[in-house]
């Protein structure tokens, strides 16, 4: 699709006429409707608050010239999995999981590739090919060719250690000690805990990411724990292959 055809079709699904995406953007309905046309294309600040607006990068409204990977571990970007800037716009270097809100979540390269290799394992590479894959991929990218100039000196990692501490002082039974938390997005881990009335409830947000692991029950069975937190809360439920059947365990304000 081309710059003309995205901008109409981005404006009319959010419901918008072309006098109020005007006024949004500080530019005349008559500069809209020459994007539309096609007989011009928004300028590079335009395109900035074009993309804050509708959620979607720069990439995107340009009709995707550019093939995107993240930056720090390499997956493809879409619309859909790309980070947010702390003033929550799009930022289209980096992967939710990756960067989140402003923050870094990966530090360690190894950490990253073993998390890497579990996924890819799932989509026939196995694990050698996998890992050397990735060894060779990351020290590519920008953030690991950069990283003493972008890591935050250790603060997220301390902030990681605190929680797990937390975590591990609740004692609950059946879960063994928290030693790692990796970034995960909450439209992947939002489960549905059934009420005793029958109803259902959400805790996270599909759009945040937020830090958790899952853990084997020291007791054995088939049922897994889930472990989940932020800033706000720490979580902590059970549950069976592929999510099935979730129980909440724990919810805690921090």
């Amino acid at each position: 699709m081309n710059t003309k055809d995205i901008l109409y079709e981005l404006r009319t699904k959010s419901g918008l006429s072309q006098d109020e995406l005007a006024e949004k953007l500080f530019v005349t309905r008559q500069a809209v409707s020459r994007w539309e046309n096609g007989e011009t294309v928004p300028n590079t600040e335009t395109l900035k608050l074009l993309s804050g607006l509708f959620g979607v990068s720069i990439n995107t409204l340009l009709g995707a010239p550019n093939k995107l990977i993240c930056q720090c571990c390499g997956m493809p970007l879409e619309d859909d999995v790309i980070s947010r800037n702390k003033d929550g716009s799009p930022n289209a270097s980096y992967c939710k999981w990756c960067y989140a809100d402003g923050t870094y979540t990966y530090s360690n390269m190894d950490d990253l590739i073993d998390v890497c290799v579990a996924h890819m394992a799932k989509d026939g590479f196995t694990e050698e090919q996998a890992r050397a894959y990735m060894k060779q991929k990351l020290p590519q990218l920008d953030y690991w060719k950069r990283y003493e100039a972008l890591s935050d000196d250790g603060q997220f990692e301390q902030f990681k250690q605190q929680l797990m501490d937390e975590i591990n002082a609740l004692r609950i039974e059946g879960m063994p000690k928290v030693e790692k938390l990796n970034a995960l997005v909450g439209k992947y881990v939002n489960l549905s805990y059934r009420l005793p009335n029958g109803k259902t409830v959400q805790f996270l947000d599909d759009g945040t990411t937020y830090l958790g692991n899952q853990l084997e029950s020291i007791f054995g069975g088939e049922r897994r724990f889930g472990v989940l937190a932020n800033m706000d809360f720490i979580l902590v439920c059970t549950y069976e292959k592929d999510g099935d059947n979730p129980e909440l365990v724990l919810y805690k304000k921090r």
